[in-house]
């Protein structure tokens, strides 16, 4: 895609700091990072959004995506690693090129995710959901 800023790294159009390159997958710096260290994991191939990425290309970028997770743990001293994935707009989505975030979290870094709880009136109504889904899970 010609204006996809991930294909323009991966062609190397635009500069990076990269962490982890193989044939598929490349990891390199967040150039806004939620924390420093943070890393993104892309497939070199452009692909938008997760649900119509190939199982072996995902079964390709999730063992990078714990390779640098635990290069976090290891190499930063993190405390804790977030993994952070979002699909179009509404989820948070910028760039419109599949990706994971992996981001070092230690103790005392400030960092707050706006997460709050919305429960299901009852049982019921996660029970139907549940159900609306099961019936639409691709085969």
């Amino acid at each position: 895609m010609n204006d996809c800023v991930f294909c323009k790294i991966i062609a190397g159009e635009l500069p990076s700091t990269k962490v982890y390159e193989d044939e598929d997958v490349l990891a390199f710096m967040d150039v806004g990072p939620v924390i420093k260290g943070h890393t993104l994991v892309i497939p070199k191939v452009h692909v938008d959004p997760l649900t119509q990425a190939s199982d072996e290309l995902l079964a390709r970028l999730m063992p990078v995506v714990r390779r640098v997770a635990q290069a976090q743990l290891d190499g930063l001293k993190a405390d804790g690693v977030n993994i952070h994935q979002s699909n179009g707009a509404a989820a948070g989505q910028v760039v419109r090129h599949l990706h994971f975030h992996v981001i070092p979290r230690y103790a005392d870094d400030g960092h707050h995710w706006n997460w709050m709880p919305h429960p299901y009136a009852d049982m019921a109504e996660a029970a139907e959901l549940a159900e609306r889904m099961k019936a639409a899970l691709p085969r």
